[in-house]
C-alpha cells in the first residue's frame, strides 16, 4: 500500500532544494508525461477529443477540492482575467474593500476600472472595516507577500451583515489550506503553485445564480453546445458557470488534470499537516539563529525580514527561496523534508 511518502517520492525529484512554491510548484511526473502525451497528439495529427477531456477532468477535480459542484466552476486564463470579470460586474460608483499591499492580480482590475471606489485597509481590519455601501470585498486567503492568513470566517459573516459579496483568491492556499469555496460568492485560484499545474489555467466559482456576472468574453466554448456553436453569435449560453469560461490552453489542463489528482489521492488534510510541520520547524530554527519572521500563524509560507538580499546566495547553495519587498520567502510543500529546512537554516547561519 502506497504511503505519503512513497507516493510523493515516486512523483518527484527535484535537482534542488525547492522551498518556492508560492512562486510555482514543482511538476509531478504523472503531469510532464501527460504533457509529452498531448504533444503527440497535437504532432502525430491525432484525434484532440482527449484535450478537451482533460478540461473537464480538471474542473470536476478542482471542484471537489474547493467543495463546491463542478457547474459552479469556471476555467479561464489567470487570476487578473478573473478578477476583471467580477469588476466589470459592478454598477459605477460600487465601493470594493481590499487589504493593504494584497496581490496586484487580486485587487488592480477593480482599479482601472476608474469608476469603482477602492478602500484599502491593513489586513487585520477587513472584517471591521465592511460597512453599508460595500458593495464587495476582494481579499487573498494568504497573503503572497508573508504568508498572513485571512480570518474568512470573521470576513464571511461581515460581509453577510451588509449585504456585500466576497470574492476570495485561493491561490496561496488551495493545495494545502482546506477550502470551502461555496461560502464566499466568489472565490478564484491559479493552478500552477500549491496546485502543481502547468502555467496558464485558473478557476473563478461563481454563486448558482453566476451573481451578476456577465460574460463578456464568452466565445464558442462558453456555449450550452459548443460544437454547434462555432459560427455567428452563441444563441444560448451554458446552463454552468462553463458559460463563463475561455478558450483552454489545453495542454495545460492535459497535465493539470494529473497534478489535482494527485493532491486528491493524497488528501488536503495530510499536506496541510505535512507543509505546517516543515514551516513551524524553519520558525523554530530561525529563532535559534536569532531571527523573527514576520507573524504568519498557521501559513505554510515564512517570510523574513531583512535576509531578502541573501536570496542570490542561497539560490548560489543550491536551495531556491524568493526575495520578496526585502524578505527572504520559504514556502513548504508536499516534496519538501525536514532535511531541506535543516539545508536552508544552515547556510542562513553561515
Amino acid at each position: 500500500m502506497e504511503t505519503f511518502e512513497s507516493l510523493v517520492r515516486a512523483e518527484f525529484s527535484p535537482k534542488n532544494t525547492f522551498l518556492n512554491t508560492a512562486s510555482s510548484g514543482l511538476l509531478p511526473a504523472r503531469t510532464v508525461a501527460a504533457l509529452h502525451e498531448a504533444v503527440a497528439i497535437r504532432a502525430e495529427g491525432r484525434p484532440m477529443d482527449p484535450l478537451f477531456e482533460d478540461v473537464e477532468a480538471a474542473r470536476a477535480s478542482f471542484a471537489r477540492l474547493a467543495s463546491v459542484p463542478a457547474g459552479r466552476v469556471a476555467a479561464g486564463p489567470s487570476v487578473a482575467a478573473q478578477t476583471g470579470l467580477v469588476a466589470a460586474s459592478l454598477p459605477s460608483g460600487a465601493e470594493v474593500l481590499t487589504a493593504e499591499g494584497d496581490f496586484t492580480s487580486v485587487i488592480n482590475p477593480f482599479h482601472t476600472r476608474g469608476d469603482l471606489k477602492v478602500r484599502a485597509v491593513p489586513l487585520e481590519r477587513l472584517a471591521e472595516s465592511v460597512r453599508p455601501g460595500t458593495a464587495l470585498v476582494a481579499v487573498s486567503a494568504a497573503q503572497s507577500a508573508d504568508g498572513r492568513i485571512t480570518d474568512l470566517p470573521a470576513l464571511r459573516e461581515a460581509a453577510r451583515a451588509h449585504g456585500a459579496r466576497t470574492y476570495v483568491d485561493f491561490s496561496q492556499a488551495a493545495g494545502w489550506l482546506p477550502m470551502d469555496a461555496g461560502a464566499y460568492d466568489f472565490t478564484v485560484s491559479t493552478a500552477f503553485k500549491w496546485l502543481l499545474g502547468p502555467h496558464g489555467a485558473a478557476f473563478l466559482v461563481v454563486p448558482e445564480d453566476f451573481g451578476d456576472l456577465i460574460p463578456l468574453l464568452a466565445g464558442w466554448v462558453a456555449a450550452e453546445s459548443p460544437w454547434d456553436s462555432c459560427y455567428g453569435p452563441v444563441t444560448e449560453l451554458a446552463h454552468s458557470a462553463r458559460r463563463f469560461d475561455v478558450s483552454p490552453a489545453l495542454f495545460t489542463y492535459a497535465g493539470l488534470r494529473h497534478s489535482l489528482a494527485l493532491i486528491e489521492e493524497l488528501g488536503v488534510a495530510a499536506v496541510h499537516a505535512h507543509d505546517l510541520a516543515l514551516a513551524d520547524r524553519f520558525r523554530a530554527g530561525l529563532a535559534s539563529l536569532g531571527h523573527a519572521p514576520l507573524p504568519a500563524p498557521g501559513s505554510a509560507i515564512v517570510s523574513v525580514p531583512g535576509l531578502g538580499e541573501r536570496q542570490g546566495e542561497v539560490s548560489r547553495a543550491g536551495i531556491e527561496v524568493s526575495d520578496r519587498a526585502g524578505n527572504l520567502r520559504a514556502s513548504f510543500h508536499l516534496y519538501n523534508t525536514e532535511a531541506d529546512v535543516d539545508r536552508l537554516l544552515d547556510v542562513l547561519a553561515g
